[in-house]
């Protein structure tokens, strides 16, 4: 059967939320509040409104997120430079890293505790919420140059604790209960994804800024599409090799964000605005994921902003306070980071595992988590910049 049309009117129907989505920047500045929220919405509202979108496969919206992800991360890590990053390597790797399972740790308790989900369904939830999100924090720093390393560790610890999560989640996923052997596996999962990660990014990164050194184009139309393509084969061979894409990618933009290569500023430019569009991309394929309608007639809603408030006024600052606590940064700029661990993409993505191996219940907590990102991107990104000044971490508007 010919669907020409059900296919136009769903093409039709997504560009309308991403005209909607751009045209919100404008809205995003009235209202004070970070442009994901608002495209996240946008489009829930319109997949409500035509539940036929509804109907778009959950494993291709993992796979374009995917793909905007490798975008985001690419481009944050050209922001962030080499030698910003080396200066704020370990506390990135220690919040990344450990930050992650001890915020896992703590929402998992509390789900179980407190909110009464059993434990496998806690662990799902509180591992889906464990990673700060890049696209989000990228966002809401976009154009703002923060003074100390508190910007350059917020930026790296969202793309260092992917791996994290994703292998968090996979060892939940892949086990039939709990124990030493769930706990082997996770740890074997996130040894190979980090190793893999850092060992593909950097050469991939150095290899980069050798090809652009020593292999000029003549065409400069392509002279910045080609970082882009060695983005994606850079986050291909590390997936590949069971690696995180999503940390070789980092690495290989902070690599290439202070190396000696040629036309630079327009790689670095177009990169911007395609990471910008990959933003919107994200969040509207996520958003059209979300039955709004499920989601403020259940008990997600209550869940979700209990969850929130614990991990933004007690999970979170207590694993700041605890892992940094011989960083040498004062107490605001602890107190700042706390702050800033925003959700985003990556755990509705992380969400969205749960979803497409049918895990059970997998649905309402994917629900709960949508909440609890909405609530973090509103609330926590629209007062970063108060944040900054309650905390005195300088913050200029670039």
């Amino acid at each position: 059967m010919h669907d020409g049309p059900v296919f136009g009117t769903i093409i039709l129907c997504v560009a309308a939320a991403f005209a909607l989505a751009i045209a919100s920047n404008r809205l995003s500045s009235l209202l004070r509040i970070p442009t994901p929220a608002i495209f996240l919405l946008v489009a829930a509202a319109v997949s409500d409104l035509i539940p036929r979108l509804h109907q778009l496969s959950g494993i291709a919206n993992e796979r374009l997120v995917t793909v905007a992800l490798v975008i985001i991360l690419f481009d944050g890590g050209m922001q962030i430079g080499l030698p910003r990053f080396r200066s704020a390597a370990r506390p990135i790797m220690v919040l990344g890293v450990a930050g992650t399972v001890i915020t896992a740790a703590g929402l998992a308790l509390i789900g179980h505790l407190l909110i009464g989900l059993d434990w496998r369904e806690a662990l799902l939830l509180a591992t889906a919420l464990s990673p700060t999100d890049p696209a989000v924090v990228f966002n809401v720093l976009a154009g703002r140059e923060i003074a100390g390393s508190t910007g350059t560790i917020l930026q790296g610890e969202s793309g260092a604790n992917d791996p994290v999560g994703i292998a968090l989640m996979i060892a939940i996923l892949g086990s039939s209960g709990a124990g030493w052997g769930a706990f082997g596996h996770g740890l074997a999962t996130f040894a190979l994804q980090l190793v893999v990660g850092v060992a593909v990014g950097v050469a991939g990164g150095t290899g980069l800024a050798w090809v652009m050194r020593h292999m000029p184009i003549s065409n400069e139309g392509l002279r910045p599409v080609r970082s882009i393509v060695a983005a994606f084969l850079i986050y291909g061979s590390a997936a590949a090799l069971d690696g995180s894409g999503f940390l070789a990618v980092l690495l290989a933009g902070v690599i290439i964000g202070e190396a000696d290569v040629p036309h630079r500023l327009a790689t670095e430019r177009f990169t911007a605005g395609l990471a910008s569009l990959a933003e919107i991309a994200a969040f509207v394929a996520l958003g059209l994921t979300v039955d709004l309608s499920r989601v403020f007639t259940t008990d997600a809603v209550w869940i979700g902003l209990v969850l929130f408030a614990a991990t933004t006024l007690a999970v979170r600052p207590i694993a700041v306070a605890l892992l940094l606590v011989r960083s040498g940064l004062t107490w605001s700029e602890r107190a700042f980071l706390s702050w800033g661990g925003l959700k985003g993409a990556v755990p509705i993505l992380l969400g969205l595992f749960a979803v497409t191996t049918h895990a059970a219940h997998a649905g309402h907590l994917y629900d709960i988590v949508f909440v609890v990102v909405l609530a973090s991107v509103i609330v926590q990104g629209s007062f970063v910049p108060k944040a900054a000044a309650i905390c005195r971490v300088p913050m200029i508007s670039e």
